[in-house]
Order: structure tokens, then sequence, then C-alpha cells
């Protein structure tokens, strides 16, 4: 609570304003690196700007808005000058998280990511949902400027929608996990090992099938699952995002299986494959965390019924702990 007492002080709300909006230039930049071209508009198959936007509405709130607009501008004025379409651009990239953060605050979204409903509600509202808007803005705004054909507009918009979606997707989850993350005291050295050979694993599959002729992608997915069942989202969206790296890397320089397609081809391709990852480490992990969330509310009503027990029935625990005399053969 004093944490967010602190940020209503206009000096700390200028900070988190520049930090945020940083943080989003700093990801814009990053997503910037990997492009392709879709029927003449550049887009990115994975923009993680929106994941980072999100991010930080859910954990500051509408306090964060200004420094995602700030940050979605500078992102525009890196790219080139500002027309005046740029403003429906911005516009949009700035709406689009603010929506899927109010409809994810509406449902009752946890950040922890431990309940099933929490993870649905990420997938359809935050992300699918949520970033339909920034994709209907912009390719819009693009097409009445004048800057795109008619025909140009579906693919547009279907290839900026799924870089939204998957930012949010890969991103989100792996800022809060990172947020709530703490050292594991007391881990022993085999959980370690396994931790790491499974980010090692996940590496060397991961680039290997991305960049082999022959179709391999899902080899990533008992893995992804290993991760998941084992470390929960902890390990799932670390792996995720291996496998969504390795993946845009290969499809932008169009080797293994995105050799010899088309640019939507890529695409669809590669969209499927990250989504597909991200949906089972997300759903996957968020089932196993709720599963153990209810035994350990079942341990903990067992445990305190026995001590109720104990304090009601005179001699209880002694009745129960004590074995019965055994007779002599």
């Amino acid at each position: 609570m004093a944490r967010y007492q602190l940020l209503r002080r206009p000096g700390a709300a200028v900070l988190l304003t520049l930090g945020v909006a940083a943080a989003y230039y700093a990801a814009g930049l990053v997503g910037l690196t990997h492009q392709l071209v879709v029927e003449g508009a550049i887009v990115t198959p994975l923009w993680p700007p929106t994941g980072i936007a999100l991010a930080c509405l859910l954990w500051f709130g509408l306090r964060a808005w200004p420094g995602i607009v700030l940050g979605a501008l500078l992102v525009i004025l890196a790219i080139s000058t500002f027309p005046a379409h740029s403003v429906g651009i911005l516009a949009g990239n700035s709406l689009a998280p603010l929506c899927a953060y109010l409809m994810l605050r509406r449902v009752g979204f946890r950040t922890e990511l431990d309940r099933l409903r929490d993870g649905l509600a990420l997938v359809f509202l935050g992300a699918l949902a949520g970033m339909l808007i920034s994709a209907t803005v912009g390719s819009g705004v693009l097409l009445l400027s004048g800057q795109i054909q008619a025909e140009s507009f579906g693919p547009i918009w279907s290839a900026w929608w799924a870089g939204d979606a998957m930012g949010v997707l890969v991103v989100t989850p792996l800022l809060l996990v990172c947020r709530t993350a703490r050292w594991p005291g007391g881990t022993s050295p085999g959980r370690w090992a396994e931790a790491v050979c499974l980010v090692v694993t996940v590496a060397v599959v991961a680039y290997t099938v991305t960049r082999s002729l022959v179709p391999l992608l899902f080899l990533v997915f008992p893995l992804l699952m290993w991760a998941a069942l084992r470390f929960q989202l902890f390990g799932a969206a670390p792996c995720a995002l291996i496998v969504s790296v390795m993946a845009i890397s290969a499809a932008t320089e169009q080797l293994g299986p995105f050799r010899g397609h088309g640019t939507l081809g890529v695409m669809s391709v590669l969209q499927a494959l990250n989504g597909s990852a991200a949906l089972t480490g997300l759903l996957l992990s968020a089932i196993v965390s709720e599963q153990i969330t209810v035994r350990r509310k079942i341990e903990l009503a067992c445990s305190e019924l026995a001590e109720l027990v104990d304090r009601l029935v005179p001699g209880g625990d002694a009745n129960r702990r004590t074995p019965p005399p055994q007779e002599d053969l």
C-alpha cells in the first residue's frame, strides 16, 4: 500500500511515466529488429511493447497509461517523421492495452496466474480481444490515408493483430512471473540441474527444428509441457519466449520450415507455432498451479480438522498417536 501511496506524489508519477515510456521504447526497438513486409506494409511478428504496456497497467493501474502513450509516440518517431495519420496509430496502440486492462480488471484477473480462469482471461480478453483495437485502428488509418489499398487491408490487419496479441501472450506472463519471483532457498541441487537441463534442451531443440527442412516443429511441445508440469509459469514463460525468439529469427531469414513460402505463408506458420507454444505453456501451467493450490488448501483443512478433533475429544491425541498394545503370542 505504501508503494502505491508514493506513486501519487508528482515526482514519483513523473518517474513512473518516464520509466514506462523508456521500457516501451526499448521494447519497440527490439521488436523492430525483426520485420516482415506484408502487402507493402512493415509488420512485426512479435510486438513486445504491448506485453510491457499491459504488464505495467496490471502493476500500477491507470497511472502507467501516460508512459504508454509517450513510449508509443517515441517508437513512431523512431520509425519516421510524424505524419497526420500517425495520430490514429498512436491512439490505437495506446488504447488497446488500456482496454485489455479494463476488461481483465472487470473479470477479477489475478497477476499470479495461478488459476485457469486467469490464463483464459489473459488469452481471450487481454490478447485476442484487446489487440483488435490496435490492429483495426492502425490498419484503418493506413487505408483511409491512402497508404495501403483496400485489398491489402485484410492481410495487414491479420498480421498487425497477431503481432500485438503475441506480445501479450509471450511477454506479459514473463514479466508477471519476474515480479513475483523469489530466490528459491532450500532448492535441491537436482532441481537446479533439471531447470538448467530444461532451458538448454529447449534452446537446442527450438534452434534445430526452426532451421531444419524436415517438419519437426512439434518437438517443442513436449518440452513446454515438461516446463509447465514441473515449474509451472516460472518455467513455461521463459521457454515459450525462447521458442518464439528462435522461430522469429528463422522466419525473418526464411530458414528451415519457413523457406520457400510467401510472406503470408511465413506469417501463418510462425504465428501458429508461437500462439500454440504460448497457449500450451500458459494454460497448462495455470491448470497445474490451480491443482497445487487446491491440494494445499485440502491439506491445511485436514490439519485444522485434526487439531480441532484433538481439542474436542479428551485424550484424542493420545488415542490417535499411541498404538494399541500387542497381545503375547
